[in-house]
């Protein structure tokens, strides 16, 4: 099964957080996807934590490397869609890309963002919980 994972749930997983044990448990003989700009998105997760404090330099790229080691098929996605979904509920693109990822696959989304599931449900994607 194609399950589409958010950036947080990659961030869990790199940083041991409590959520990671649920996140692996749920993927497991799953084929992870997200959108191609998911890398973009890690990255500036993580350093946007390192200017918060909440990480330091060296521990950015130790997760970094970490989440290297996640296989993930990277998937084109039609930003023309996501932009559609991003006005109607005037959320940020990056949070659409991945909710159009979903849609169109036709796979459920994983994610940590409790706005996001609403939202999902709403367009009638399941939720891995």
């Amino acid at each position: 099964m194609k399950i589409i994972a958010d950036t947080n749930t990659f961030i869990a997983v790199a940083l041991n957080e409590p959520e990671k044990d649920l996140i692996i448990r749920l993927t497991e003989g799953c084929e992870l996807v997200a959108p191609e700009v998911l890398p973009f998105e890690i990255g500036n997760a993580l350093t946007a934590m390192m200017k918060k404090s909440v990480l330091q330099a060296d521990e950015v790229a130790s997760s970094w490397e970490i989440v290297q080691h996640i296989p993930v098929d990277l998937r084109h996605i039609d930003i023309k869609s996501a932009l559609k979904i991003a006005i109607k509920f005037n959320i940020y693109a990056y949070d659409a890309y991945f909710l159009e990822c979903a849609d169109s696959l036709r796979s459920p989304l994983l994610t940590l963002d409790r706005g996001m599931k609403r939202i999902a449900r709403e367009i009638g994607i399941t939720i891995l919980e």
